[in-house]
């Protein structure tokens, strides 16, 4: 059984950063690609950031150049770090683990959620 482990949410001021973490662990083989969604009240889960195995990284438009994506692949472990955080920011951010290789086959994975609140 996998599981996805987030942490590092909470409540900040506008300008201000937080850094997200999310290991998975159980007898996880290899973990192709990783990465963050959210979703605001109201609205559809988006795609915040991903990072391949290899590295790659892919960013939605309205993060980009303010958040930074990295891995610890060794730790099977996922990082976001947020900067300059607006109030539009504020969602339920979600850990995904994709191409994750187990005995018992391949598959995706999620987290349970970690709340991000940033103030005016």
């Amino acid at each position: 059984q996998v599981q996805l482990v987030e942490s590092g949410g909470g409540l900040v001021q506008a300008g201000g950063s937080l850094r997200l973490s999310c290991a998975a662990s159980g007898s996880i083989f290899s973990i192709n690609a990783m990465g963050w969604y959210r979703q605001a009240p109201g609205k559809q889960r988006e795609l915040v950031a991903s990072i391949s195995s290899g590295g790659g990284t892919n960013y939605a438009d309205s993060v980009k150049g303010r958040f930074t994506i990295s891995r610890d692949s060794a730790k099977n472990t996922v990082y976001l770090q947020m900067n300059s955080l607006k109030p539009e920011d504020t969602a339920v951010y979600y850990c995904n683990a994709g191409g994750v290789h187990t005995r018992t086959g391949i598959a995706t994975y999620w987290g349970q959620g970690t709340q991000v609140t940033v103030s005016s």
